[in-house]
Formats: C-alpha cells, structure tokens, sequence
C-alpha cells in the first residue's frame, strides 16, 4: 500500500456534511483530514452504515475509516474512491486462521478488506493500527470500486457475487461450496475481533 502523501492535497471549504465536520475539529486540508482518520483507534462500529459513527465513537474499520474519506474526496472533487478487495486470510496474515481452515477444509479465508484508490495508487488508512492482523494487505483476489458510503447489507452481496463469479471458480477451490466460505467468513471476522482485544 501506498502512503497517504500519493494523494493530491486541498483546503476543505464549508461544502458537505464531512467537510463541516473536519472544519468542526479545526482540520483545513484533505491530507490533514486523512492523518486524522489513520490516528483513530481501529475498532468495530456499532452501526456502520451511519457515516458520522466514526466522530461519535472516535474509532472506525477499514469500512467506516475509507467511507469518510472518500466522502470527504467526494465533496472536494479530488479522484479518490472507496474500494471493497477480497484477500485470501491465511495464518501468515491473522494468527488462528490455520484452526478455521482446518475446519472447513479450505486453502485461505476469503475476507473483505476495503481501501482507497487514487489513479494506480493504493493507501490504507486502517495500516499500522492495530486492526488484527499481522500486516497490511498488498494483493487481493478481486477489487471493486464502490459509492463511499456503501450500505452493509450491499457490501455483503457483493462478496456473495464475487465468491460466487470470481472466487469459486478458481483451481485452488475444487470442492468447496459457498456455504463452507460464508461459515467460515463469520468465524474470521470473530478471529479478528480477538487478535484486537489481547493486543
């Protein structure tokens, strides 16, 4: 992933909800608003779909961090957008994987990770926080650029149609049915929500 310093910097005016909100907390600039947002403490919303939890619970995911931000990007006219990528979550990645691969007899755990894009350029303002894994995510089986604030239930389906289109199809996946890949979905999610406590 790239650093944020990639992205093209501007002055934020008074021109949408997000920028009032980062004028609100004396932020001026687009980058300034984007080293804020990596500071946050990474941490599970209580309603992800609201684009102001991340102020309210002055935490956020990969989802609620790159929603504002492309929010933000949006409201200023700057060429940045929101992507969802799956990647393949192996123990190398978040450490208790190998336990949920052996359950469900599969090569990695295809996993939701979000980021922003700015022409061939990617940055991840969740990297370095302590998000669970071991380290940041450089390759992905499927992007897709997404509406910055992008609903839960659509993200789902989303990955529903990718594992579906992209991700089963592939050799390394003979055998396995949607169903072992959703279970052991929830299972990865819970995975990470630990590694986050105990650290």
């Amino acid at each position: 992933m790239d650093n944020i310093t990639v992205f093209p910097d501007k002055s934020l005016s008074d021109g949408g909800n997000i920028s009032a909100k980062f004028l609100s907390l004396g932020i001026k600039s687009f980058i300034e608003a984007c080293r804020f947002v990596h500071a946050l403490p990474y941490g599970y919303n209580t309603n992800r779909d609201d684009l102001m939890i991340l102020f309210k619970e002055n935490m956020g995911t990969c989802t609620t961090k790159h929603s504002v931000i492309a929010t933000l990007a949006q409201e200023l006219h700057l060429p940045i957008e929101k992507n969802v990528g799956i990647y393949a979550m192996t123990e190398e990645i978040v450490t208790g994987t190998n336990e949920i691969l052996a359950k469900y007899d599969l090569p990695y755990v295809p996993m939701v990770h979000c980021f922003l894009a700015y022409g061939d350029h990617r940055v991840d303002l969740s990297e370095g926080n302590n998000n669970g894994k071991n380290r940041s995510i450089e390759e992905f089986l499927y992007t897709q650029r997404v509406e910055p604030n992008i609903f839960a239930k659509d993200e789902y389906l989303l990955y529903r149609k990718a594992l579906k289109d992209h991700i089963l199809t592939r050799k390394e996946m003979a055998g396995v049915d949607i169903t072992q890949i959703l279970h052991a979905r929830e299972e990865g999610v819970k995975l990470l929500k630990r590694n986050i406590k105990q650290s």
